[in-house]
């Protein structure tokens, strides 16, 4: 990245961070104030189930990811690819993979 945008992007950042710490922070007070329960059986199964199944969709990921690397490494010569981005990816991966489940399996009657 071009020296003289870096400290722009990481302006945005900070302000993405910051805004995602107030939506949070305003969600809990509004949660809070309604004095419904915030987790039912159903809630905590429902959460359950989507980690668990998102634990081992993350796992796969991550070792296709090192077979890809050991075999391009091995056999065509790739270059090593830095921790970064891997890591990024798998956190990615297992974010989107737990929101995904989580909504699908909201969906039907019982999860």
């Amino acid at each position: 990245m071009a020296d003289s945008a870096w400290p722009v992007v990481s302006m945005a950042i900070l302000a993405l961070i910051v805004l995602i710490g107030a939506l949070l922070i305003w969600k809990i007070l509004k949660d809070k104030k309604s004095e419904l329960p915030l987790s039912d059986e159903r809630t905590q199964k429902l959460n359950w189930k989507a980690g668990y199944y998102a634990m081992f969709m993350t796992q796969y990921f991550i070792l296709a990811y090192l077979w890809v690397i050991f075999i391009g490494r091995e056999f065509f010569g790739m270059q090593e690819i830095e921790a970064g981005y891997p890591m990024i990816a798998a956190v990615l991966v297992s974010s989107v993979s737990f929101l995904v489940l989580r909504w699908y399996l909201g969906r039907k009657a019982e999860p």
